[in-house]
C-alpha cells in the first residue's frame, strides 16, 4: 500500500490520540502516505480529507479527545452515503482506510469494506463494550477518572452520614461500574448485565446501618438505571439521606492513563502492519495479551459479558 487514512469515528475516548499518533508514524515508517479524516464517516462523505506529516501528531500522545474530532452521521447509514464515503476515498488515491471506535464505527467500516476499500478497526471506547478484545482504548482512563470522583464523593459522605448514589456511563454494559464499584468500596453496584432489585439494595443499607455504618455508595451503571430515579426512590422507601451525583461526560475527558497510551500505541501501529499484509474487515485486539486481528463478523456475533467473579467479590467484601 502506498496510501492509507485513519479516522475517529462515535464517541471520544482518551487515548484516542495516541492511536492516531502511532498510525501516522507507523505508516510514515513504513514508507507510505497518510491522511486524516476530520470528523469521522460524515467528515468523509463532505471530502474533509487533509494529509499528516510525523509534526502533525507531535505532542498529542498525552491529550484527551482525538485531533481528527468525530461526529455521527445518519445520512452515512445509508448505502447512498457509504457510496459515496467510498468515493471519496478513492478520488484521494487511499488504499486503506484505520476506524478508531466502537461497534457503530466497526459497521460502517464493514459497510466500507464490502465495497472494497480494505478496513482496519481498533476499539476505542471508554463502555469497553467491544467482544473479542481484552480492553478498549480510553477504559482504563474513564474508570480511574470515576473513581478519583467517587473518593472525592466518600468524604462527603462520611462526613456528612449520607448515602450517595453515584452514575457512571457505560451505554449497556456495566465495565465502569463494575470496576469502579470494586475498586471504591461500593456497598452496591448495579449492572444492566446482573438486574439486582431495589428490595436487595435497601436491605445491605439496613444490614450496615444496624452494625453503626452510617454512610453508603451506590454505583449505577446508566444502562441499568437512573441514578436520580434511584435516589428518588431510596429517599421515599428509607430513612437514610440521599445525594445523587451522574459524573456524565467528564468520564471521557482528560489525559489518557499510561495503560491507554500503551495500548493505543500498539494496536494503532498494528493497524498499520495488517494493512500491510493485505488484511481487511477485521478489528487490531489484544486478546489474552496477545495482538490479534478479529473478524468484523466476529465481532458483531459474539456475546460480552463483564466479568462475574469480580461481581461476585465485590459482593462478598461489601456486607
Amino acid at each position: 500500500m502506498k496510501r492509507i487514512a485513519v479516522l475517529t469515528s462515535g464517541g471520544d475516548a482518551p487515548g484516542m490520540n495516541a492511536a492516531i499518533r502511532a498510525v501516522v508514524r507507523t505508516a510514515i515508517y513504513s514508507g507510505m502516505e497518510v491522511m486524516g479524516i476530520r470528523r469521522g464517516y460524515r467528515g468523509l462523505m463532505k471530502d474533509e480529507v487533509e494529509p499528516m506529516s510525523l509534526g502533525s501528531v507531535a505532542d498529542i500522545i498525552q491529550r484527551g479527545g482525538t485531533i481528527l474530532y468525530t461526529a455521527r452521521s445518519k445520512d452515512f447509514q445509508t448505502p447512498e452515503g457509504q457510496a459515496r464515503a467510498a468515493e471519496v476515498l478513492r478520488s484521494h488515491g487511499i488504499e486503506g482506510l484505520i476506524i478508531i471506535g466502537g461497534d457503530g464505527s466497526f459497521r460502517g467500516a464493514q459497510a466500507l469494506t464490502r465495497l472494497g476499500i480494505a478496513t482496519i478497526g481498533i476499539p476505542g471506547t471508554i463502555d469497553n463494550d467491544i467482544p473479542g478484545c481484552d480492553r478498549t482504548i480510553g477504559f482504563d482512563t474513564a474508570i480511574n477518572t470515576a473513581i478519583d470522583a467517587i473518593d472525592k464523593i466518600r468524604d462527603t459522605a462520611t462526613s456528612h452520614d449520607r448515602t450517595y448514589v453515584v452514575e457512571v456511563m457505560g451505554r449497556n454494559a456495566g465495565d465502569i461500574a463494575l470496576h469502579v464499584g470494586l475498586a471504591g468500596g461500593a456497598e452496591s453496584i448495579l449492572i444492566p448485565e446482573l438486574p439486582v432489585s431495589m428490595d436487595d439494595v435497601m436491605a445491605k443499607l439496613e444490614r450496615g446501618a444496624a452494625r453503626g455504618k452510617e454512610h453508603s455508595i451506590i454505583v449505577v451503571a446508566e444502562g441499568a438505571a437512573r441514578g436520580m430515579e434511584v435516589g428518588k426512590y431510596l429517599s421515599e422507601h428509607t430513612q437514610f439521606e440521599v445525594r445523587v451525583t451522574v459524573l456524565g461526560h467528564i468520564q471521557r475527558g482528560g489525559a489518557p492513563s499510561a495503560d491507554d497510551r500503551i495500548l493505543a500505541s500498539k494496536l494503532g501501529s498494528y493497524a498499520v502492519k495488517l494493512l500491510q499484509q493485505g488484511e481487511s474487515g477485521k478489528m487490531a485486539a489484544t486478546l489474552n495479551g496477545v495482538l490479534t486481528a478479529v473478524d468484523f463478523d466476529t465481532v458483531f456475533t459474539t456475546p460480552r459479558e463483564p466479568d462475574f467473579s469480580l461481581y461476585k467479590l465485590a459482593e462478598m467484601i461489601s456486607i
